[in-house]
Order: structure tokens, then sequence, then C-alpha cells
């Protein structure tokens, strides 16, 4: 009898190290795949919610999160849309704790000069918000050009067509001063 009490002891202690194991091994691999997990894949998993985005100005954009790309994200605000550079971001509120990664390669290669040349081909105007300064002061305008790390803008007054009489001046702006292009237009129009 008291053997039989000793094996399943042991027995227990065996059963209850197993499972030890296991719940270390999914922990590590919990781990694992978390730091797997990159920042637009977050914004994916995080698509159609209402968000807040926060820029190193000081600056918080607050909008529903309609597109996640590469480098950059779009927020629906009320009245405009507005592209946030990644590298424009101190910190996020009110992400899913999900995360999509991207299936498409073609998509994965598209980065923040991508989105900007479809805007200059397209004639858009927009208003620039620089990384160092408040949300309020843009520079409203038109992209002309965009380089692998800058665009040109041609300034015009807010709601100006890019007419020769109506451009006041052409800034070159790097990516990297860049926190944020809103729409001069109405979100879906």
């Amino acid at each position: 009898m008291r053997w039989d009490a000793l094996f399943d002891d042991m027995e227990a202690q065996l059963a209850a190290r197993q499972r030890l194991d296991l719940e270390a091994e999914v922990a590590e691999r919990a781990l694992v795949d978390s730091a797997q997990v990159e920042l637009a894949d977050r914004l994916r998993g995080s698509l159609g919610l209402s968000i807040r985005v926060h820029v190193s100005s000081g600056t918080v954009f607050e909008g529903t999160l309609s597109h996640a790309g590469s480098a950059a994200l779009v927020l629906d605000e009320p009245r405009h849309q507005l592209l946030i550079p990644y590298a424009a971001a101190v910190q996020y509120a009110g992400l899913s704790r999900l995360s999509v990664p991207e299936q498409s390669t073609v998509r994965r290669r598209l980065g923040l000069a991508s989105a900007l040349r479809g805007l200059a081909g397209g004639r858009a105007r927009v208003t620039i918000l620089a990384s160092n300064g408040p949300a309020a002061a843009g520079l409203h305008g038109v992209i002309d050009t965009v380089g692998r790390d800058f665009l040109d803008l041609a300034v015009t007054c807010e709601g100006a067509e890019r007419r020769p009489p109506s451009v006041r001046q052409v800034l070159t702006i790097p990516f990297g001063a860049l926190a944020g292009i809103r729409s001069a237009t109405a979100a879906g129009s």
C-alpha cells in the first residue's frame, strides 16, 4: 500500500512538472511571436477604430484609422483625411491588440514617397504640417515633385488652385520634418 502512494505521488509530481514545462514553452512562444509583430501590423489590426496619434510637435490627431501602409497611416477626421508618417508619431492611443500582417508584397514595398507621388500626380491641394510646429499653422499648397526623402510644395493661399499667379513660393521639405499631410477636401470626397 505504501508503494502505491509513493508511485501515485511521483506520478502527480511528473504530471505537474510536464504541465509547468508546457506552460513555460507556450509563454516563450508567445514572446517570440509578439517580437515579430511590426507597428504597421498592429495598426492594420485597428482599422476602423477611432484612435489618437501624438506626434513629436506635441500635437494630437484623432480620427478613424482608415489605412495603414508600410510607412504611414491615414486618419479620417470629420472634415479631412490626414496622412501621418510613422516616423512622426511618438505614441498611439486606442489601438486594438490584434495584429494583421500585410499579405501583399507590393504594398509592403510602397512607402511614404509612393503615397506622396500619388498626391502629386493628382495635383491634390494639401496642408503640410511640420513636426516642429503647431497643427494650426500649416503650409497650404500642391505637391509638385517627390524625391526619395523630400517633397517640393508649391505654396498657395488656402483653397487656391496651383496656378502661376497664386504660387507664392516653392519649398523643399524633408520627409523627416513632416508631422502630417492633411487633405484640402473632405474625407470620402
